[in-house]
């Protein structure tokens, strides 16, 4: 094992010691308001980023900021192979550059600053450059990503499904997850929404989930799922529930995380499982701050997100 194993693994454990975690979360969402929530958070490593007058919207972005901040510190510990697997976790925040890229290069509308990626971007360097959506959507057909589709909606669960069926073949302690995802995102995309798949989408839905993603309904869907991707709606029997399936597959991958990363070997597994408690610890944050924020009754609010 090498030494940068070694170091990337303490590195990531350490993270986890700092976390807030469900305590420092019940803190924030029964604060009472913004303002008192975000004095809360103040005494957390979300600290960094936060200023006493911010917006709801602009203090949860500090959160996630932050998560990424610590992943890019994590990556700089790491063997290149390491690198490659933090960049595929990270996907998500570049997913979010790429959709506001297009927003504002189709209707001009204003979006924060985009997430800095350093190491961990994939193509965001050329999609940053593109003055119009198709030297985008160039830019992207040349990547990993591949071309996702011409609507923002064809663009959202293109990069989405892209990403979870890219992670689960190069990531396979993550492939559990990243199947879990898809069934959510498929299941809201077809049953809620309405909407078939872009073609850009069929063939990474079908890579983890078989032929559930042509299923005539909500029940046959569920019927058909492989049982890497059924965990994540069990007990859910229609589309209005899946809001609670979305919290629980946050929590599970938080408790799986802590069980790989506290395995005393020195490799990714330990990594990934970090990254997961990190990831979920993000989650549950912003969602204790909307709580705060939002006045709503704490107990009731606070049960979905633990």
């Amino acid at each position: 094992m090498s030494a940068a194993w070694v170091a990337g693994v303490t590195r990531a454990r350490g993270l986890l010691t700092r976390c807030p975690g469900e305590p420092g979360a019940r803190r924030i969402a029964d604060a009472g308001s913004l303002d008192a929530a975000l004095r809360h958070l103040a005494t957390t490593p979300y600290r960094g980023r936060l200023t006493t007058d911010m917006s709801l919207p602009a203090a949860q972005r500090a959160v996630t900021g932050t998560l990424l901040w610590h992943l890019r510190v994590l990556a700089g510990w790491l063997p290149r192979r390491g690198v490659d697997c933090l960049r595929l976790l990270a996907a998500g925040f570049e997913i979010v550059n790429i959709e506001a890229r297009y927003r504002l290069l189709s209707s001009g509308v204003a979006e924060p600053s985009p997430y800095e990626l350093g190491a961990l971007a994939t193509a965001w360097n050329r999609v940053a450059r593109a003055a119009r959506p198709k030297e985008l959507r160039t830019a992207l057909s040349t990547s990993p990503w591949r071309d996702p589709g011409g609507t923002a909606a064809e663009l959202a669960v293109g990069l989405r499904l892209t990403s979870a069926a890219r992670t689960a073949v190069r990531v396979p302690c993550a492939a559990r997850w990243s199947a879990g995802r898809a069934a959510l995102l498929v299941a809201r995309e077809r049953f809620v929404h309405g909407r078939a798949l872009p073609a850009s989408a069929i063939g990474p839905a079908a890579q983890l989930l078989g032929s559930a993603h042509r299923a005539p309904d909500f029940r046959e869907y569920l019927r058909r799922l492989p049982a890497p991707a059924r965990w994540a709606l069990r007990g859910i029997d229609e589309p209005a529930a899946l809001w609670q399936a979305e919290g629980r597959w946050w929590r599970d991958i938080e408790q799986d995380g802590l069980t790989m990363a506290r395995r005393t070997r020195y490799g990714m597994d330990p990594v990934v499982g970090a990254v997961a408690v990190l990831s979920a610890d993000a989650w549950r944050t912003r969602g204790a701050l909307e709580l705060a924020a939002n006045g709503a009754s704490f107990q009731e609010g606070f049960d979905v997100l633990v």
